[in-house]
């Protein structure tokens, strides 16, 4: 087939459209066309195009493509299928243990189920449907369960969030497809195959995620709930086990480690139990939220409100002149600030989508860079990070005044350096409910001034972003990881081999398709190195 890009058509175009303007563009008729990418182009406020790719058969393509190879937008379509690197030999010994089941340990347990290896996932929260049910006890009690919340369980913290599946990694051998057509199999809508910004919203994602499980399960593998890794065995520099919360052991050679970034725990039991680890940059900073409707006129002018077009979203940076980076962050368009604190007595904010993006605000986080420097603490100790979050989570619960509120503040105070005493026309969607103050003291004074700083540029590319009744509430701490869990080419820890370090939470993704690509990854390294050890060849990697 041949792929056609930059096919641009009106917003309103009739479905037969499409297929007309890649026959004219390449002139020749199509006897099939696919959709491989649709993105709208909203510059021009009250015009907006959608901008296609397409593939298409056609007849003798061999020399359409030899006549147009001038044309950068024409070419061959890719081979995009996933290959299996290996199949598991009939005797491949012990188990390979996969330690946590946000997307990198979903998807490395479903490969490696899916080549026969038959995984042992590890998850110390709750499956998917008792897990929404103590978070939303919590955000309606203020009841914290630290292990079974929207950071902890089943689907990862990625289960609670818009749900986006977008990444900008270089995917050269398009396994974020393969992550994708794993979710399509398991209820997500086919439009995420050709959506630019794919979503899927969280009660969808509980669903797929528990179908996931059951195929992991139908193909041999087990899933452990409530499951929390203490311990691990190492002798002469290799994993030998991992010793969980209850004091059972289990023997493992190989066990993947996808943690998620809040498993702060853990991560004190791996630099007690030797294993490398480094510091890395992270983000801090504030939650926003503006009326959804004042983001779609900004954004899409007389067009807001489009069905097609849905709740507009926004991504932005600023580089302040004290040398800080401000940017948005996990944009929810039409969604909610949530309470995402798994620790006592400290306050955490996230933002969330359902599906249909349709609740009143927009939200999303205002974060400044955070560099190893800006820590303090012990020279190169790889807790730093972890320590600095605490602190200013600690901190929000004081300034929310108990009971898991939020400190908040109108945009116009913040900007102005006084307490808001009152609201205005934004309501704020964070339960268990926000407490009016000061967020002078909730960050960083570098950061509080360069998000001072950034908010009149944001002004200036979306009209109304000052506006002085949005909602500031804090604080935003778990935008990734403040550590690695370094790896080698191997993939494998750099001290500690069998240990293979995963996703987010080991400082390698950032999302839910980039942490399940990961997954893929490190399930492959893991299925190659258990067939090469029993000296039983798997097959090759095809690409």
């Amino acid at each position: 087939m041949i792929r056609i890009n930059e096919l641009r058509l009106p917003l309103d175009h009739p479905p037969e459209a499409l297929a007309a303007a890649a026959a004219e563009r390449l002139g020749a008729p199509i006897h099939r066309l696919s959709v491989f990418r649709r993105s709208h182009d909203a510059r021009k406020r009250n015009a907006p195009t959608f901008i296609y790719s397409v593939d298409v058969e056609i007849d003798d393509e061999a020399r359409l493509l030899k006549e147009r190879a001038a044309d950068r937008q024409i070419s061959p379509t890719p081979d995009m299928e996933y290959r299996f690197v290996a199949r598991a030999p009939e005797h491949a010994g012990q188990r390979p243990l996969v330690v946590g089941f946000g997307p990198a340990g979903i998807f490395a347990a479903l490969v490696l189920a899916q080549m026969g290896f038959r995984p042992l996932v590890l998850e110390r929260g709750k499956a998917a449907r008792e897990r929404a049910q103590d978070t939303w006890r919590f955000w309606r009690d203020s009841q914290l369960d630290p292990e079974s919340n929207v950071q902890f369980g089943e689907g990862g913290a990625g289960a609670f969030s818009d749900g986006k599946l977008y990444t900008q990694i270089r995917d050269p051998r398009h396994l974020g497809r393969k992550v994708l057509g794993e979710f399509v199999k398991a209820g997500a809508p086919e439009e995420i195959l050709y959506a630019a910004k794919p979503h899927i919203g969280t009660f969808r994602l509980i669903g797929m995620v528990e179908r996931m499980r059951a195929e992991i399960e139908a193909l041999g593998g087990e899933i452990r709930f409530q499951s929390r890794v203490d311990g691990l065995s190492i002798e002469s520099g290799h994993v030998r086990g991992v010793t969980l919360a209850g004091g059972e052991h289990l023997a493992a050679r190989h066990v993947i480690l996808a943690l998620g970034h809040s498993a702060r725990d853990t991560f004190a039991m791996l630099r007690a139990s030797g294993v490398f680890m480094e510091l890395k940059p992270f983000a801090v900073g504030l939650r926003v939220e503006h009326p959804q409707t004042l983001i779609d006129r900004a954004r899409l002018g007389a067009n807001a409100g489009h069905p097609l077009l849905g709740a507009a979203d926004y991504k932005l940076v600023h580089h302040a002149s004290n040398g800080r980076a401000v940017y948005s962050f996990c944009m929810c368009p039409g969604g909610r600030v949530v309470a995402a604190a798994s620790e006592p007595n400290c306050v955490v904010t996230n933002g969330m989508s359902q599906y249909s993006r349709a609740e009143r605000n927009a939200n999303a986080g205002l974060v400044v860079n955070v560099a190893p420097e800006d820590l303090g603490g012990a020279p190169g100790d790889p807790l730093a990070g972890v320590a600095f979050q605490r602190r200013l989570e600690a901190r929000a619960f004081e300034l929310g005044g108990g009971a898991y509120r939020a400190p908040a503040q109108l945009l116009g105070d913040f900007l102005a350096g006084r307490a808001s005493t009152r609201l205005g026309a934004v309501t704020p969607s964070y339960q268990p409910g926000v407490r009016l103050t000061d967020l002078a003291t909730a960050l960083p004074q570098f950061a509080i001034a360069a998000i001072r700083e950034a908010i009149p540029e944001f002004d200036r590319q979306i009209r109304g972003f000052a506006l002085p009744d949005a909602i500031l509430t804090g604080v935003e701490t778990r935008t990734s990881s403040p550590l690695r869990v370094t790896r080698g080419d191997d993939l494998q820890s750099l001290n500690v081999k069998g240990i293979y370090p995963a996703g987010e939470g080991a400082g390698y993704a950032g999302g839910i398709l980039s942490a399940a690509i990961d997954g893929i990854r490190i399930a492959e390294a893991v299925a190659l190195q258990i067939t090469a050890a029993g000296k039983i060849p798997g097959q090759s990697p095809l690409r």
